[in-house]
């Protein structure tokens, strides 16, 4: 039986828990999400940190493997609330 998804080119190799790791943070990576200009689930990772809208091209920066990280919502907030 062949090994199917992420995991499919690791094999036995680097242990289980790390081959878990693994498939959460490539499917993670993989889905579509929502574009903050048009809406449309459009939005896919380009390269690290780089995210393109495929409908619009719209281009955000954002986490190399979400297109939001913790710090990057804690700091809009904390300059958002200023003013």
């Amino acid at each position: 039986m062949q090994k199917v998804g992420p995991t499919r080119g690791l094999g036995a190799r680097y242990g289980a828990s790390v081959r878990k790791r693994y498939v959460d943070v490539m499917v993670e990576v993989k889905k579509r999400r929502k574009c903050p200009r048009c809406g449309f689930l459009s939005v896919k990772r380009r390269s690290v940190g780089i995210w393109e809208c495929r409908k619009c091209g719209f281009t955000l920066a954002g986490g190399a493997y979400e297109l939001t990280t913790k710090m990057g919502s804690m700091a809009k907030r904390s300059t958002s609330s200023k003013g």
